[in-house]
């Protein structure tokens, strides 16, 4: 993982620990994954908003009629 080895997560944690405390570790892990899960949420609707825009240009360039 990123060539982390053990002993480094260890001390990384070691100072999560330190600066967080133990008893916010929970609270910061939970908001965390809330933050990650509506990352994804909206990476998801963004590339949907994208993916109809381009069925609706595609859609527009074939039923229109070009002047040659």
């Amino acid at each position: 993982m990123f060539g982390i080895g053990s002993t480094e997560l260890l001390i990384i944690l070691l100072i999560v620990v330190l600066f967080f405390g133990a008893k916010k570790l929970p609270d910061l892990a939970r908001s965390l994954g809330r933050s990650m899960g509506e990352f994804k949420k909206g990476k998801e609707e963004g590339a949907k908003l994208v993916d109809d825009e381009r069925e609706k240009q595609t859609k527009s360039d074939s039923t229109t009629i070009k002047p040659v």
